[in-house]
């Protein structure tokens, strides 16, 4: 699941040798980020777990993170760089992952997102998902909500890529 775009950054699948790069990106992006032995835990023992990673000459700029459970895919970790933003890079991420789950059978994908993140929420409704629900107080750090996004049409989305 190579793919590079043309301005040279590969998607692809991450590795345990991807980690100390994840966990910097991590801190990088987030005020609770995941620790790095969550992150190893994750692509080493849970048979659940897909991660994919967007790089430049060695150099991880993005990566993302999704749980395969019967035919839904729930996003668990979705980050870029805040040097790398705005590059097409997330769409790049998002879509690939989009291919992924299709091509493993999922039908549904869902997320959560901070009510206050506008951002990701655009680029997730330009992937086809829609707010479905709130979970009140969902984030630790400062008990913001975070809203419930699906799409229930990924089988039909991953035919307007390309």
């Amino acid at each position: 699941m190579n793919e590079i775009n043309e301005d040279g950054y590969i998607c692809r699948k991450m590795n345990v040798d991807d980690l100390d790069q994840i966990a910097a990106l991590e801190i990088a992006c987030f005020p609770t980020p995941w620790p790095k032995y969550a992150l190893q835990r994750e692509i080493t023992q849970n048979d659940c777990a897909r991660y994919l990673v967007i790089e430049k000459d060695g150099v991880i700029v993005a990566y993302g993170g999704m749980w395969f459970i019967i035919d839904e895919a729930h996003i668990t970790n979705f980050a870029t760089h805040p040097g790398y933003r705005r590059l097409g890079l997330a769409t790049q991420l998002m879509k690939n992952m989009i291919k992924l789950a299709v091509a493993s059978g999922i039908q549904h994908m869902t997320l959560e997102v901070r009510v206050s993140n506008s951002i990701a929420q655009a680029l997730y409704k330009k992937m086809g998902f829609s707010v479905q629900g709130l979970r009140k107080r969902y984030y630790s750090n400062n008990n913001e909500d975070a809203y419930i996004m699906w799409n229930n049409n990924i089988q039909e989305m991953v035919k307007t890529f390309d």
